[in-house]
């Protein structure tokens, strides 16, 4: 089974940047070929999609909030992929644990329940 790590989070204040880092290693369902994603949980919220990026890192999407302001970028290698956020701009309903998840196959999918890897997630809190 993949292990998912995060790392990065703090605080920082509004308007500022932050970039936070996850690295997958292992297979999943039998396979090195998967998508991987940031979700993220606000206090008192459903987790929600953030940014995902396929396998190859040439194809990402974003969910409507973090457009212009978030970029996804990925780095594959043998048996292990490593994903970046970084978060430009960010505003205090950024505030949440952000989550990097991975999922066997090549769709980035928007619902968490896609995903079979979960990292341990990572606090992010932004003072306005």
């Amino acid at each position: 089974q993949a292990q998912v790590v995060e790392s990065g989070g703090g605080l920082v204040q509004a308007g500022s940047s932050l970039r936070l880092s996850c690295t997958a290693s292992g297979r999943i369902s039998n396979s090195y070929f998967y998508t991987m994603a940031w979700f993220r949980q606000a206090p008192g919220k459903e987790r929600a999609f953030v940014a995902g990026v396929d396998y190859s890192g040439r194809r990402v999407e974003y969910a409507e909030p973090v457009q212009g302001r978030f970029s996804i970028s990925r780095q594959s290698a043998e048996n292990t992929g490593t994903i970046f956020l970084q978060m430009n701009s960010l505003k205090s309903e950024d505030t949440a644990i952000y989550y990097c998840a991975a999922k066997p196959g090549l769709k980035i999918e928007y619902n968490t329940g896609a995903y079979a890897q979960w990292g341990q997630g990572t606090r992010v809190t932004v003072s306005s």
